[in-house]
């Protein structure tokens, strides 16, 4: 027979302070229970990749090491965050082309999942060909003034084989992959959500004056202005058909190169950026119900500028001063190049500040960052300095620190370039040879996750749509950055870097509790708390 407590304690004769003494111990209990569990995740020069250190931070210090303390203020909330990726590119789907359909499989599972990869929330696009397109197309044939022979077919044909040099003699194993049916099957992926934005990197040739080669520097003649408007839009019109809603649109990729690329470009001058969208591709948007101008978030976001967040003030104040062209823009996407720059510049933390607090009610994406291959030593580069056209830098440094200073002055999504490319850097026509998050050697079909995938998965992974960042009081340290995030979920995300050569020990305080971690030296951390 079951007895409650006390019956059956006073049938064995025990004490009423003995009965007092075990009640109170019982309660103790009870309370000291967490009501989350923490996980810490690290990345790290010596070969850590999101690897789970621990599941059980003490909250005992060894003193072995230099502390810093860090309180988590999950009360005081900050912007919203739409996600974190890479994006799609007809290279990208042409690597995934020469591999096999189950590893094929596999690697966008290791992009998209939430769980078993990097969940990568936020992404983009090029509408025509880009810098990362195996030759030149745009979607209509040449002259065609009333877009009657519009088609996004370029984005959904497959390869041949003999788009370039670099492709040639290469096996496809898939044909018919492209763009759209890569973007498809990633969508496909179990509780993968992902959102994207699309990007022009030049009109055809025949509507510009001024370039150097095909689709290549010059600007849009004023003149088809309106029919460059309605070829975006008819854009946006016809992957929604193919069951691809994109989240947003910038106007144009990098529009200050109006004569120094080398690949396809546009330039539009800040006043001719303002033009466009408020005389031309504002109305249209709305016209074809892409733009709900009574709310921006409601349908298609229109993001502006698109290039290196150095002089992005200049460029859109000639938009958002006036309220005719304002009010079609949800915000702004910026690039990092020239990265060597940032350190010295701190990142443009008080360019993030200015364009944050000058124009509050817009929104703040970074919308592009690459670094140029080393072919020979594709994932010992991002820990040692490495140069390109840009000068020199440590990636891992650089990404790490441009991340967490873009979040902690307001910024709102973060997108790598080509999430993937050959061991090479390849298919590029133009002898711009980038890295990746995922490298394929589309001969051996090895597939290669760079130190770059892992630094993004920290976020992308750990720090969800709707989430907002969150107060993260620390003392300051040469060499360590961080921030925090609370998930719609309730978790909370704290993500350290440790640029030290040195271990340093974590006090992380939530709530009334400090728990004791330990970074080790050039190395990255999430740690994750998870309420019950």
């Amino acid at each position: 027979m079951n007895y409650p407590l006390i019956h059956r304690l006073s049938r064995h004769h025990i004490s009423l302070v003995q009965i007092l003494t075990l009640l109170i111990l019982i309660s103790s209990c009870a309370s000291n229970q967490k009501d989350y569990v923490v996980e810490v995740y690290q990345t790290s020069q010596s070969g850590d990749n999101l690897k789970l250190i621990s599941n059980n931070p003490t909250t005992q210090s060894t003193g072995k090491y230099k502390k810093v303390n860090l309180q988590v203020n999950a009360d005081q909330k900050f912007q919203e965050y739409i996600g974190f990726g890479a994006s799609f590119t007809e290279s990208s789907a042409w690597n995934l082309a020469t591999i096999p359909e189950t590893l094929r499989k596999e690697v966008l599972t290791r992009l998209f999942s939430p769980t078993a990869g990097a969940g990568f929330s936020l992404t983009r696009t090029h509408i025509n060909s880009s810098d990362y397109s195996n030759n030149h197309y745009t979607y209509i044939e040449s002259g065609d003034k009333n877009l009657s022979t519009f088609s996004i077919n370029e984005d959904m044909k497959g390869f041949t084989g003999e788009e370039n040099e670099q492709v040639k003699g290469i096996e496809l194993i898939t044909p018919d992959y492209d763009i759209i049916p890569m973007i498809k099957e990633a969508q496909s992926v179990k509780d993968a959500h992902f959102n994207i934005i699309a990007s022009p990197w030049s009109p055809p040739s025949w509507m510009k004056t001024g370039e150097t080669s095909e689709m290549t520097n010059g600007t849009l003649m004023p003149q088809y202005y309106s029919l460059w408007a309605k070829y975006l839009s008819t854009f946006v019109t016809a992957y929604a058909e193919h069951g691809i809603d994109l989240w947003g649109i910038t106007p144009q990729n990098e529009p200050l190169h109006a004569h120094d690329a080398r690949w396809d470009s546009n330039g539009f001058t800040a006043e001719q950026g303002r033009d466009f969208l408020r005389d031309h591709l504002g109305p249209q948007l709305v016209k074809d119900g892409h733009l709900n101008l009574e709310d921006l978030d409601a349908g298609l976001r229109v993001i502006i500028y698109d290039h290196n967040k150095s002089t992005m003030n200049d460029y859109v104040t000639p938009t958002y001063t006036d309220p005719e062209a304002a009010k079609y823009a949800w915000g702004t996407g910026f690039h990092w190049y020239t990265n060597s720059e940032l350190e010295e510049n701190n990142w443009y933390a008080k360019a993030l500040d200015t364009l944050r607090t000058t124009w509050p009610e817009k929104g703040m994406i970074h919308t592009e960052s690459s670094i140029d291959i080393d072919a020979n030593d594709p994932i010992g580069q991002y820990w040692r300095e490495s140069t390109d056209y840009a000068g020199t830098f440590v990636p891992f440094d650089t990404y790490a620190y441009d991340i967490i200073t873009d979040l902690n002055h307001g910024v709102q999504g973060y997108v790598e370039w080509c999430m993937i490319l050959s061991n090479k850097g390849q298919p590029n026509p133009y002898d711009n040879f980038n890295s990746a998050p995922i490298l394929i050697n589309p001969i051996t079909d090895e597939v290669i996750y760079t130190p770059l995938y892992y630094l993004l998965s920290h976020f992308s992974k750990f720090i969800r749509p709707g989430a907002h960042r969150i107060e993260l009081i620390g003392e300051a340290m040469e060499g360590l950055v961080y921030t925090a995030a609370l998930n719609p979920d309730g978790s909370i995300a704290v993500v350290v870097y440790n640029r030290n050569t040195e271990p340093l020990e974590l006090g992380l305080t939530l709530k009334s509790e400090t728990l004791k971690t330990h970074i080790a030296p050039r190395a990255i951390q999430t740690i994750n708390f998870r309420f019950n």
